[in-house]
């Protein structure tokens, strides 16, 4: 069965699946697609041109498809919309934001964790399981691999990777690409700490899987030549393991770009 309050102001064309609850002065815009057992407690406002898959959950107060903020663009301008996937948890006064572009989406994949205040920009990718603590800020055009995990207060520039299973100390303030599997604190420059165990440990990676990588880390971070030299030496070793060469394989992109942010690429498209 299918929950309105009576408070809340539904678009006609709005399409809600069996199960969706929908709270006390929420507003949906029509053209958006809520999938099945999806909750949306009081007070959120969903824009159009979106669609949210199954058993989700909105806390109160989350703006979801605001407008971005980008100065020039007006409010009626034609923009692109925002995908987000299955059973998220976003909590109080999560704000995401659609894409700049028509035609294209801000896209949220399944089984993230976004914890009160998390501020997603335009035009970002965030894949799965991930988890973001309170008040992490992400500007447009970033990506987010899966599995990774900030603490409060971290941001991330325009433009930045973050790859997966990595994890960000509070107040970190990244700007440019992080390779997988990796801690990184501080800002301007953030540094890499070290290896994520945890994060290894909770994407289920072997301990001989997680040998080669505290071994790459080293040889790329521990012996004091020019990182993109390393990487490049790493990535000429036979049978290399294929989470470090996800690991080379970022590294080399991102020095591509005079900002260590391979994604600059793509800017002004």
């Amino acid at each position: 069965m299918i929950k309105v309050h009576p408070s809340a102001v539904v678009g006609k064309e709005a399409q809600l699946a069996e199960g969706v609850t929908i709270g006390p002065n929420c507003v949906i815009d029509g053209g958006v697609s809520i999938g099945a057992g999806t909750v949306i407690d009081a007070n959120v406002v969903i824009g159009k041109n979106i669609k949210i898959g199954e058993n989700n959950h909105f806390f109160a107060n989350c703006v979801i498809g605001g407008m971005p903020q980008v100065l020039g663009l007006s409010p009626d301008a034609e923009r692109g919309g925002l995908l987000i996937g299955d059973r998220n948890i976003l909590r109080e006064q999560v704000t995401i934001h659609s894409s700049i572009y028509q035609g294209e989406f801000t896209k949220i994949g399944h089984d993230n964790l976004f914890m009160v205040g998390v501020h997603i920009g335009h035009d970002c990718t965030v894949e799965d399981k991930t988890v973001m603590s309170n008040y992490v800020q992400l500007s447009g055009h970033c990506k987010i691999e899966t599995g990774a995990w900030f603490s409060g207060l971290a941001a991330m520039h325009q433009f930045v990777t973050f790859g997966k299973w990595s994890y960000a100390a509070g107040l970190a303030g990244i700007n440019r690409d992080i390779p997988p599997f990796l801690i990184v604190s501080g800002h301007y420059p953030p540094r890499i700490r070290g290896v994520n165990k945890r994060g290894m440990d909770r994407a289920g990676l072997s301990e001989q899987q997680q040998e080669k990588i505290f071994e790459a880390h080293k040889k790329l971070f521990r012996q004091g030549n020019a990182l993109l030299e390393n990487a490049k030496a790493l990535a000429e070793e036979d049978g290399l393991d294929e989470n470090v060469k996800a690991m080379v394989d970022m590294i080399i992109k991102s020095s591509e770009q005079q900002f260590g942010r391979y994604l600059e690429k793509f800017r002004g498209r």
